[in-house]
């Protein structure tokens, strides 16, 4: 008696000076998660990646590997054990290249991995043979099952700019407004040649790409507007596709920030771009065009830390979305980037479990607080030293090695399992478990329920799931940690353990 007394005196003294005792090793919190049907929210349309920038090699890499790469990504299929063999994405994002590419070093991007080629030809035709290696992972992901494709591009052809190039001169616009219609009849081209040569339609055209950012360094290919000359734009795309029977949707925004989307933010003319674009009234409202997707796309760079100023940002960006009926935000883009506020930095790859905790963080945060309805990453392959890639390649353009990350199976803990259609419910964790809390979301798509757990903690926990007007029978569950890829577990009682440092996917059936 007299020794429970003095450690309950400890551990009172202990939580008033805020110390944090971790869980002896093996021994993990028990938590239980409220799982609430009848509270809904966004409808999930998509998890995606870019085949920018090696796609153009690896595509031509000997069959055997680049296979293997495309079934990483694409691939609904699993092993004997039901592990997945891929994580499923439900989107590809087809970068349209500029034709940097054919100019070779007279287009000023000293790195050639970073130009991109045009279907344009310098005297106006066009060879469907262009972009051959994009095209072929265009077809290993319809072959694989992807239903969702999007053509964008980071800067109109190199015939229609201002400097002749593939990226801006001192910040300024690259390209006049009588060269807007003859950028709409290109895009209408590609559309259509794309589908003769591949048989694959894209489902979504992004003509402009972070437009508050100069573009004028000959880094890669780019192209800076502001909200004016953006909407011109899409007004002569959309009639270009409208008298041209193109079904493809004109996707509006890919803000370099989400701050651009609901702030002024510190580019004038360039912000604002939720009420700019999609509010009746506006100067800049197309969000009445037929051709036009009622979806409002930015990507998530430089806002994912700390966590509570992302939450915080992230909230106010949904309530500006909510405000427009019926429109959709989508994360069209990210990878780590940065110094995140000292918490992980962007620089040198990590094919561990550090990074993809991080990015299973920042995945979960757009879902919940900004309520996100797609999810994409950057660039699915990777020939750099940076936190920027799913895969990672020797920067080789015939042949060389490929590398997994645990990024990759990360994002697969949500692509794979959380499927176009899917609703978010609400899901909350009721009981704090020590260390840093878990983050838990929650879809439903028709009786089939997905749960995704991420434990940044040192120590497993131990999870118990209640639901108030249903029940549900969790069949299986999917790991991703330092040494697991989305392993396959059996769920045979109501003990479901999620490790130290994972993301654990839980399936399973409405009642």
């Amino acid at each position: 008696m007299i020794i429970k007394t003095t450690i309950k005196k400890i551990l009172l003294a202990v939580a008033v000076l805020g110390i944090n005792i971790p869980l002896v090793s093996g021994q993990g919190k028990e938590v239980t998660i409220d799982i609430n049907f009848s509270k809904t929210h966004q409808t999930i349309s998509n998890f995606g990646a870019s085949d920018a920038w090696a796609c153009q090699f690896v595509g031509n890499w000997p069959d055997d590997k680049r296979n293997k790469i495309a079934d990483l990504l694409f691939s609904r299929d699993t092993y004997a054990d039901g592990s997945p063999i891929g994580i499923g994405l439900s989107l590809w994002r087809f970068n349209i290249g500029a034709g940097s590419t054919q100019q070779g070093n007279e287009s000023g991007i000293k790195d050639e991995w970073r130009r991109a080629e045009s279907f344009l030809n310098s005297d106006g035709s066009y060879n469907w043979q262009n972009q051959a290696g994009q095209l072929w992972f265009l077809e290993a992901a319809k072959k694989r099952g992807v239903k969702q494709f999007l053509g964008f591009n980071n800067s109109p052809p190199v015939q229609f700019t201002v400097n002749g190039k593939a990226y801006a001169t001192g910040g300024k616009v690259n390209i006049a407004p009588d060269k807007y219609d003859a950028y709409a009849v290109f895009l209408a081209k590609v559309v259509k040649g794309v589908e003769q040569v591949s048989k694959v339609k894209f489902d979504y055209i992004s003509p402009v790409n972070e437009p508050q950012w100069d573009w004028s360094d000959g880094g890669q290919e780019g192209a800076p507007y502001n909200n004016a000359e953006v909407a011109g734009l899409i007004r002569a795309i959309n009639k270009e596709f409208v008298s041209n029977k193109i079904s493809s949707k004109i996707l509006v925004g890919e803000a370099g920030s989400i701050n651009y989307l609901f702030t002024k933010g510190d580019k004038p003319g360039k912000g604002s771009q939720i009420t700019d674009f999609f509010k009746l009234g506006s100067a800049n409202y197309v969000g009445d065009l037929p051709s036009v997707a009622k979806t409002i796309a930015a990507h998530s760079y430089f806002t994912t830390s700390p966590m509570t100023s992302s939450i915080k940002a992230r909230r106010a960006l949904a309530d500006s979305v909510s405000a427009v009926k019926g429109l959709d935000l989508w994360q069209s883009e990210y990878c780590i980037l940065g110094d995140n506020a000292g918490e992980i930095d962007g620089n040198k790859r990590d094919l561990g479990i550090d990074a993809a905790l991080y990015l299973a963080s920042v995945i979960h945060t757009d879902l919940t607080a900004a309520n996100a309805s797609a999810w994409q990453w950057w660039t699915a392959i990777s020939a750099y030293d940076y936190k920027d890639g799913l895969i990672y390649i020797d920067k080789n353009k015939t042949d060389g090695n490929f590398y997994g990350s645990k990024m990759l199976w990360a994002m697969g803990n949500y692509s794979r399992f959380v499927k176009p259609g899917a609703v978010r419910v609400d899901a909350e964790v009721s009981s704090v478990a020590e260390g840093k809390p878990l983050l838990v979301s929650a879809f439903k798509n028709g009786k089939n329920l997905t749960v995704v757990i991420v434990n940044q903690g040192a120590n497993e926990v131990s999870a118990a799931f209640h639901m108030d007007n249903a029940k549900v029978q969790f069949t299986s569950s999917y790991l991703t940690s330092q040494v697991d890829e989305l392993k396959a577990g059996k769920i045979t009682g109501d003990k479901n353990v999620v490790p130290a440092r994972s993301i654990v996917t839980f399936t399973g059936v409405i009642k």
